[in-house]
């Protein structure tokens, strides 16, 4: 039986992260994945940033140290995050490429047996096996490759999520999350600055709590409690440690 199998560094080169942005829209998956990325980075930058600014200011009430501290802990974060996403996506798209490469030498060499083993997972989900049967061979007509990679390892060979993408989201999203602990613990009166930036810092994890759940399709309720119980322990152990050094 003659396959057409497409090449699989015309795929890879088709759908490098530059390429992808500047020639066509980003896929839905791919705006997800951004999506997730700048809410995280909020996340970190409200959390990580928070932690700081009120351990510093457990310390000492100089504002001008408070706001400093935090401005550094801001462009730290924001470099840490960005350098780890990006490799974090790159690492991720490397493992994908190496996927598609093993996936297209299968192909050449075994065919019916990867046939079989995509009809097969359309039979788990208790299909019939007879229209199991068709639909593989319609989609293994017109795009085998992507068939079986889509069922062995669950994405789409032709939809790589863009490590710069993301990377530029966690860049920009990390210190404009930073921006709210910063402004409430420097703004509020000096004797209620670690009170007043607590119950900012918490709102707005219930906030990033809420979206990370809709983004993930997780439970809300706990994801947002999760998030704030996170951000109330880690103000919590900096205050502590800040209370040590008080002067």
């Amino acid at each position: 039986m003659n396959v057409i199998i497409p090449n699989v560094k015309m795929i890879i080169k088709k759908t490098k992260g530059e390429t992808i942005m500047a020639k066509k829209k980003m896929s839905l998956a791919q705006k997800v994945n951004v999506l997730r990325a700048s809410v995280m980075g909020a996340n970190d930058g409200i959390i990580s940033v928070a932690g700081i600014v009120i351990g510093v200011a457990a310390a000492t009430s100089n504002a001008y140290s408070i706001l400093i501290s935090g401005l550094s802990g801001s462009l730290a974060g924001m470099i840490s995050m960005c350098m780890g996403e990006y490799v974090s996506v790159s690492t991720q798209k490397d493992s994908q490429k190496m996927a598609i490469i093993n996936e297209q030498q299968r192909l050449s060499e075994q065919y019916q047996h990867e046939f079989d083993y995509v009809q097969r997972k359309y039979e788990e989900q208790d299909i019939d096996p007879q229209l199991a049967h068709q639909a593989t061979a319609e989609l293994m007509k017109k795009d085998p490759l992507g068939a079986v990679v889509q069922e062995r390892y669950g994405f789409n060979p032709q939809d790589f999520t863009s490590p710069y993408a993301a990377a530029i989201a966690s860049f920009i999203s990390f210190p404009t999350g930073s921006i709210l602990p910063m402004v409430a613990v420097t703004m509020a009166p000096a004797a209620d600055r670690i009170w007043a930036t607590m119950v900012a810092v918490l709102i707005a994890l219930l906030v990033t709590g809420y979206l990370a759940a809709v983004l993930g399709k997780s439970n809300r309720i706990k994801s947002m409690l999760r998030n704030a119980a996170a951000g109330l322990l880690t103000m919590g152990v900096t205050f502590l440690i800040g209370q040590l050094f008080a002067r």
